[in-house]
């Protein structure tokens, strides 16, 4: 046996070691008033160093060729800013991992022969469009009732002449890092928005800029946030488990001082 054909089979094996095979259980339905049901595929050749949207493009190409309707799922820009990609993934918001959103998930956090169960988020707020494709704009509609300034800041340079402690201007920003996914909603038994509208309402009534609609933003928020049948919060921490930016709980403390205060007053 020459040596070349040695390290070539051990360069194919080693290769196909890490090659997995999965069965996919993904919610298939066709609008929102489709029942729906689940669906389930084969799906060979996954390399680890996928990324899991990489792995259902896979999926997608592979039913395209056979002349089946591909699954629809939402993304934009594949790099856990955006938000859009949440996906319920063997019953965890976002899937395995913490702090990442659905396409920063990679197929290593799977073995070979696993079963993996693909749903949409599951909220009555939050229909069923297509497949994996869930209708999100009641947080538009939260965002539009309060979660705006009036005030002119200027550009950059305008804003930052306005002095502001490291404690509260690393609080502030902590809070802007949600990107509205839903995770919060999905992993909530009730399908509490708290965190999702806490993290809006703490981000602005933190900062100067923010003042002047704080009593109404808090009120307008909340108020818009019943009327999209959104839950009550338990404290029960899912959210912030599950939030792919992981933003903490304390920030709903916040807001409830903040609805408090401008009922009161």
């Amino acid at each position: 046996m020459q040596k070349s054909d040695f390290y070539r089979g051990t360069i194919h094996s080693l290769a196909s070691s890490t090659i997995m095979n999965l069965t996919l259980k993904i919610w298939r339905q066709r609008n929102r008033d489709d029942a729906g049901k689940f669906a389930t595929y084969q799906i060979s050749n996954v390399s680890p160093d996928m990324s899991f949207l990489e792995m259902l493009d896979v999926l997608n190409v592979d039913l395209i060729k056979k002349g089946d309707e591909p699954v629809a799922f939402d993304h934009d820009c594949r790099e856990g800013i955006c938000g859009s990609c949440g996906l319920m993934v063997d019953g965890r918001a976002h899937g395995p991992g913490r702090g990442v959103a659905t396409c920063q998930v990679h197929m290593r956090s799977f073995r070979d022969g696993d079963v993996v169960v693909i749903e949409p988020w599951r909220a009555g707020p939050f229909p069923v469009i297509k497949d994996l494709i869930v209708d999100r704009t009641s947080f538009d509609r939260i965002m539009q009732a309060g979660g705006y300034v009036s005030v002119k800041t200027g550009g950059a340079p305008d804003g930052n002449a306005i002095p502001i402690s490291k404690h509260v201007s690393d609080e502030a920003f902590d809070a802007a890092a949600c990107i509205g996914c839903g995770a919060c909603v999905a992993a909530c038994p009730n399908s509490s928005a708290m965190l999702f509208v806490a993290a809006k309402i703490s981000h602005l009534a933190l900062l100067p800029q923010g003042g002047p609609e704080r009593k109404a933003r808090a009120l307008r928020m909340v108020e818009q946030m019943d009327k999209e049948g959104f839950g009550n919060c338990s404290n029960n921490y899912a959210c912030e488990a599950e939030c792919p930016k992981e933003i903490s709980v304390a920030h709903i403390a916040r807001l409830n001082r903040e609805f408090l205060k401008a009922k009161l007053t």
